[in-house]
């Protein structure tokens, strides 16, 4: 082999090594969407803002905006069939994370403090209403009625259930909804506070109420039962989420499948969380995800939570009317009817206490924050069922 035929050689080989790098095949979007990954997981180590959920889905969108050479035959990214993040994202396409995420939920939440006072339901309810105000919004401006349900859904605060709504409903728009579902979610600490201060006077942000009353054990092993039957009763489309969110509460007070538990709201939610954050971040490819349908959704999703926020705590003053003096409910608590659970009942009581240090309201914000998962399941069956 001469030296012509050598250096020809070689500059072929290296040409093709270059043209598979990543230097090459970058985009303006990819590199706009790692910033966004790089953001995400700034926001959950300094300032602690949900890091078990953003740290993985910020480094999955790092992932999946490693641009690939196109024409090649290598199965590597999450949309091409076979390839590894792809058989993890199945878990996502065919909404299987969600209701394993709602077993570890259910197997960690104790319902005392709703069951201690039952009429904080009401504010979960009235929290939904986001949901439907997005609903009509979404349909306004142009999206088909399924995918305005999938993206209304954001207004529930719930990441996992957005993911189940928008599996079924706009498989399509996955990648954008669940992003912006688990970005709010992250960002309660920040939405929140300005809208329940703006509805709120001194005067009610004081307001003491009556410490629960302690729950019976038999009491706590009926409830999941009861609850199961009651709800997906009314909308048994419900029953992949509230049927493991129940049994996962059952498991934890029955007292005889501690290992099941355990086992339920540590490892397995965390391998959950972990495969969906990761491949939830590895969808949002910059040519798919960065379009002017994912502003919108954004857009609608910031919408919908203030929303939600807004008719809670205008429903806590609203059952103020009809209370006797002594009963009344502090307004700041209205904010947890959205399900963004603990963290939007930390919010109530971080906002309480700034206006009185012995007021503690967070178990009275884990009533209406546990009714929220329960309120925006129902929802999500609700929507479900009219349009899938």
């Amino acid at each position: 082999m001469d030296l012509v035929v050598l250096y020809e050689f070689i500059s072929q080989q290296l040409s093709e090594f270059i043209g598979y790098t990543a230097f090459i095949n970058v985009t303006i979007g990819h590199i706009l969407m790692i910033c966004v990954g790089l953001f995400f997981i700034n926001l959950a180590i300094t300032k602690q803002y949900e890091p078990l959920l953003l740290i993985p889905i910020g480094f999955g969108i790092i992932i999946g905006n490693i641009p690939l050479a196109e024409d090649t035959d290598f199965s590597i990214g999450i949309f091409e069939e076979g390839s590894v993040f792809n058989l993890l994202y199945f878990g996502v396409q065919s909404g299987l994370y969600p209701p394993l995420i709602f077993l570890g939920i259910g197997a960690m939440t104790d319902f005392s403090s709703l069951l201690s006072k039952p009429k904080l339901v009401l504010l979960g309810a009235a929290a939904q209403f986001g949901i439907f105000a997005a609903y009509a919004s979404s349909l306004i401006l142009g999206f088909t009625p399924a995918q305005a349900g999938a993206i209304a859904i954001i207004g529930g605060a719930d990441g996992p259930t957005a993911i189940f709504l928008s599996s079924q409903l706009a498989p399509e728009f996955i990648g954008p909804i669940a992003i912006a579902a688990y970005s709010y979610m992250s960002l309660v600490p920040i939405i929140q506070p300005p809208v329940m201060r703006m509805l709120t006077t001194k005067k009610e942000r004081v307001i003491r109420m009556k410490p629960p009353r302690a729950v019976p054990k038999q009491e706590k092993i009926i409830f999941p039962i009861v609850g199961l039957l009651l709800t997906t009763f009314i909308m048994p489309t419900s029953l992949p989420l509230l049927g493991m969110l129940f049994l996962g509460n059952l498991l934890k007070e029955s007292g005889v499948t501690d290992r099941l538990a355990n086992t339920a709201r540590t490892s397995m939610i965390d391998i959950v969380t972990i495969f969906l954050g990761l491949t939830v971040g590895a969808s949002t490819q910059a040519n798919i995800f960065l379009t002017q349908e994912s502003l919108m959704i954004f857009a609608l999703g910031v919408g919908s939570f203030i929303i939600a926020t807004f008719s809670g705590v205008i429903f806590a003053k609203i059952m103020n009317f009809f209370s006797k003096e002594g009963d009344k409910i502090n307004p700041l608590i209205g904010n947890s009817g959205v399900s963004a659970v603990p963290n939007s009942a930390r919010v109530s009581q971080q906002i309480g206490l700034q206006y009185d240090k012995t007021n503690h309201l967070l178990m009275h914000a884990m009533a209406s924050n546990v009714s929220g998962v329960i309120g925006s399941a129902i929802a999500a069956g609700i929507l479900l069922s009219f349009l899938s």
